[in-house]
């Protein structure tokens, strides 16, 4: 089920998504030991992340991170445009389960930013924190961003990550006056425990069984942060010989950890002399 779906009311011309996300969100978290509310904040800007990526129309990534001094410290999101993802989030203070978004990020800022690999740019923008919800903070950049009203929905826990947005089209209210109302109305009652494990075909059912659907192809979202050694390695050759050997002298070996992908790389004496060797002729 790790996949989002667009769908169109075709007769009210409002579009959605679902994103429902387990093994790929489970991998991305193994070992990390968060804390339940930690767990949730990543887990929601992970699907926001996944939302935004699945509409680029462009090579590139979206990432979302958090810049401050609050709580949380360390929190960066990636999703690519081929809906790779990975990230990770730290906290430098004991939370507990009653933390809201507010007193987890502390005084920090939601980052956005957008990469066009064709064209080596990128478009970074701040998400306005909206009443200490993820969701609700989304749905007012979507809606300014694009310039279509939007509607979020998400929830995260350990086990899995889901969303639903919806976004009002030019000409909705000609069609129906009452449609926009009438679809946010009934998504309204959605339950954490419904967009967490409900497939797209059972949530939509279940919410609009009265509305005209289509339902597009899934696109599939896997978890992608593969532990390569040779950036590290390269990592530590810009460091210089003298200051890697003298690292190797005084504490007998160098350690790196990757926290985005949370791996450990140790390196020996007898590694340093493979990466400082001279090329021969």
């Amino acid at each position: 089920m790790d996949s989002i779906k667009r769908f169109l009311f075709k007769d009210l011309n409002i579009r959605g998504q679902h994103v429902h996300l387990n093994e790929a969100w489970q991998k991305m978290i193994e070992d990390r030991h968060y804390p339940p509310a930690l767990t949730e904040v990543l887990g929601e800007l992970t699907a926001m992340a996944v939302i935004m990526a699945n509409g680029l129309k462009h090579p590139g990534k979206i990432t979302i991170q958090v810049q401050g001094q609050g709580p949380v410290n360390l929190l960066v999101v990636e999703a690519t445009h081929e809906l790779k993802i990975k990230g990770v989030a730290k906290t430098n203070e004991t939370i507990t389960d009653q933390n809201t978004l507010g007193e987890l990020l502390g005084d920090g800022n939601i980052l956005v930013t957008m990469e066009n690999t064709l064209t080596d740019s990128f478009f970074q923008s701040f998400v306005e924190r909206k009443e200490n919800s993820v969701a609700r903070s989304f749905e007012n950049f979507l809606s300014q961003s694009e310039q279509q009203p939007s509607k979020l929905w998400l929830a995260a826990d350990d086990t899995a990550i889901g969303g639903v947005v919806i976004q009002k089209l030019p000409e909705t209210d000609e069609i129906d006056g009452d449609g926009w109302n009438r679809i946010t109305t009934l998504s309204d009652t959605l339950k954490d425990e419904e967009l967490l494990t409900l497939d797209t075909h059972t949530l939509l059912h279940r919410l609009f069984h009265e509305e005209t659907i289509e339902l597009f192809e899934p696109q599939h979202i896997e978890y992608d942060c593969p532990q390569d050694p040779r950036k590290i390695e390269q990592m530590v050759k810009a460091l210089g010989e003298e200051e890697a050997r003298k690292i190797i002298e005084e504490q007998g070996e160098i350690v790196v950890h990757n926290e985005m992908c949370n791996f450990h790389l140790r390196l020996t004496a007898k590694d340093l002399d493979r990466i400082f060797e001279t090329p021969t002729h």
